[in-house]
């Protein structure tokens, strides 16, 4: 085998790795330490690629360890290029395994200079996935919902294109401390949940709104109607400009907001 590979000109190893941050890391450790060479090794995600030929295709499965030596490294270098790497990885985009594989290369070698490369598009691929992602994180500030449950936790759902939960989390665990919530992600199917005066954590899970325990309690419903009168009266109607308001607010936002409730 050995022998094949070295006359297949083009011969490449890809490895496969789920889409989280655990599993990205524990590939790029998988990668480095088969020591084949950066320009012979690839990254894709489950699901994500399209077979090619003269490669060899191996499954990594998410380590806690390899990722905790990846992170030690990436902090070594610098947290600035730690947190860009995190942010990258919470992006949707395919290609974003090999790009945050082959950045991290360059930033061992290079250092903590590296962010400063914006001309290298190793380094722009990089960034502009972390910008992206914390644009959207920003967006999600501002929009969240919550409304009050009959079992008096404050519950919010939400449908952003990347994994924002783990950088918005913090900041709602910071002003609502004091209060049991939970933040839903529709789309990946996974939730910030926190418990009065403790920590958040992220939990893979389905949540039903037909639950029972779901239905929201008559005070917040008081409290919707206050609402959705003082968007609708505050506006005023010969300053109107739904296409300025979409610059700030765009539809893909809408969709889980009280002001903007279809059933309206």
């Amino acid at each position: 085998t050995f022998c094949i590979r070295g006359i297949i000109r083009g011969y490449m190893r890809v490895y496969v790795c789920e889409d989280s941050f655990e599993g990205l890391m524990t590939a790029v450790y998988s990668a480095w330490a088969d020591k084949l060479g950066h320009k012979n090794v690839r990254l894709e995600l489950e699901g994500e690629y399209n077979l090619q030929l003269f490669a060899e295709y191996v499954s990594v499965k998410p380590d806690k360890e390899k990722t905790e030596k990846v992170i030690r490294t990436l902090r070594k270098i610098s947290e600035e290029v730690f947190t860009c790497v995190y942010r990258a990885a919470m992006s949707k985009e395919k290609e974003k395994a090999n790009k945050i594989y082959h950045f991290i290369v360059l930033a061992v070698y290079t250092g903590p200079e590296v962010m400063k490369q914006l001309g290298n598009p190793v380094v722009m691929d990089v960034f502009e996935l972390a910008r992206k992602v914390m644009n959207e994180a920003h967006r999600f500030l501002q929009f969240v919902r919550f409304e009050e449950l009959e079992n008096k936790i404050l519950f919010s759902k939400i449908a952003p294109k990347s994994y924002v939960l783990t950088l918005i989390a913090p900041h709602f665990e910071d002003r609502l401390m004091g209060e049991n919530w939970i933040i839903y992600d529709e789309v990946h199917k996974m939730a910030a949940v926190h418990v009065k005066n403790a920590q958040w954590a992220l939990v893979d899970t389905e949540i039903s709104m037909g639950d029972s325990a779901k239905k929201e309690s008559a005070e917040n419903r008081k409290y919707e109607e206050l609402w959705k009168l003082f968007f609708h009266t505050i506006g005023i109607e010969a300053r109107k400009n739904p296409k300025c308001q979409q610059n700030f607010l765009p539809l893909w936002y809408r969709k889980n907001m009280l002001e903007f409730d279809q059933q309206e």
